[in-house]
């Protein structure tokens, strides 16, 4: 995972913080490939096969699937539970942080059959690795006629909010204003002190308070918004089981989307898988790991995407002015 050198570079980018993860002690069994994920239940520190795990979910109202984005073995991994869910479960929703609620619309359309892909990754601004990494989820929900839900908030609130503050909101056009949920900024005081933490590691100093608490915001405004999106997806589709994939940070510990979910349906049953990169432990999952989901899957270091931090640097820059082009006065 990159190192994230430039605080601005880190608001301005931020879809979803994530962490670096130390490796555990060598054990097997081992992913062997960027492709291979090892599934381990962390209480016991016993190794799981697709199978039991899916069998353990059968009566979850909602999985959250954590995820590094662009790892190729947390991709396969979804796509694999995902599939097994709906053997077991054929009432499933496939809901997203990967596109933006006010890209609705333009997603439904594509599931209709009325746009083609290429169509439709360029009208909802999906991510650039959507071919890569999720390509098969949407394709299955598709083939199986089942529903996406976009469930992120409008990028432009999200940038806006963490340049301008959570004021921003009442100065939003109306059309966006109207897509977001009630109390958009609820948060937890565990929540606000990972975030910061992460954000002050990465900027390896205390940096602005103001555009600290401004970018914290703009996370939940993401957080809340798909919770709110898991809601009103189970209200339209009774007794189905949502399927939910999101950044790790989002979901970690029960924190972020997860709590503004229990926060607005505290009856329904959540789970949570969370990804550790590095080996399977030898003995006893760590402490630190175990708290992040209720099941772990262990996943390959990616290599580094820079060795020279100067160019590093320059990359990250590149992308911020690419954000910036988004104009928060219109």
């Amino acid at each position: 995972m990159t190192r994230i050198l430039s605080f601005a570079a880190f608001t301005a980018l931020a879809a979803t913080a994530c962490t670096t993860v130390p490796q555990s002690p060598p054990a097997e069994p081992q992913a062997t490939s960027l492709y291979d994920y090892r599934i381990v239940d962390p209480d016991s520190g016993q190794a799981m096969a697709l199978p039991q795990l899916v069998s353990e979910l059968q009566d979850t109202d909602v999985v959250f699937i954590g995820e590094f984005h662009g790892h190729n073995g947390a991709h396969l991994f979804q796509a694999r539970l995902q599939q097994a869910l709906y053997q077991q479960q054929p009432l499933q929703v496939l809901a997203m942080e990967q596109f933006t609620v006010d890209q609705q619309p333009t997603l439904d359309r594509y599931l209709a059959g009325e746009l083609g892909e290429a169509e439709m990754i360029e009208d909802a601004d999906a991510w650039d690795n959507y071919k890569a990494s999720y390509r098969p989820l949407v394709d299955f929900a598709l083939t199986h006629q089942l529903p996406v839900v976009a469930g992120n908030a409008p990028a432009q609130l999200v940038r806006c909010v963490g340049r301008q503050g959570p004021d921003y909101l009442t100065r939003a056009r109306k059309d966006l204003q109207a897509l977001l949920p009630d109390d958009p900024f609820y948060g937890t005081a565990p929540y606000r002190e990972k975030f910061l933490a992460t954000l002050t590691d990465h900027q390896h100093g205390p940096g602005d308070p103001e555009r600290l608490e401004n970018s914290y915001r703009a996370q939940l405004l993401r957080d809340n918004t798909m919770a709110s999106r898991i809601v009103q997806a189970l209200a339209d589709h009774p007794g189905a089981q949502v399927v939910h994939t999101n950044g790790t940070f989002h979901s970690e510990h029960h924190l972020g989307t997860v709590a503004a979910l229990k926060a607005r349906a505290p009856e329904l049953t959540v789970r949570v898988i969370s990804p550790v990169v590095g080996n399977v432990p030898a003995t006893h999952v760590p402490q630190d790991d175990r708290d992040k989901g209720d099941y772990l899957y262990y996943l390959r270091p990616l290599q580094e995407d820079y060795l020279d931090r100067d160019r590093e640097l320059q990359a990250m820059m590149k992308r911020f002015r690419q954000a910036s082009e988004i104009n928060c006065e219109t």
